[in-house]
């Protein structure tokens, strides 16, 4: 077994055909979608984008929590102690 068939994990001439298969059925799907892979590109960015964003306003929501809880378990905790101090 050559290098190349062992990097292609097939004989090349099989693999060749291989990928004209597929480029063929994914070019026939995209033309009838009409996208190109400018607009997968731009939908990939877009995403990563929204992602990157809500990530950001997720953080700031997390930290909001923990202060609205504050509010209410830190005087509680104190509470508890001094009555439990006294004791």
């Amino acid at each position: 077994m050559s290098a190349l068939t062992r990097f292609l994990g097939d004989s090349p001439l099989r693999v060749i055909v291989k990928l004209l298969v597929v480029s063929f059925i994914v070019g026939f799907l995209m033309s009838a979608f009409h996208w190109s892979p400018w607009d997968i590109f731009d939908a990939l960015r877009d995403m990563v984008l929204r992602i990157w964003n809500m990530g950001f306003a997720a953080l700031g929501n997390f930290f909001g929590y923990i202060v609205l809880g504050a509010v209410i378990v830190v005087p509680a905790f104190l509470i508890l102690r001094l009555l439990s101090y006294r004791r």
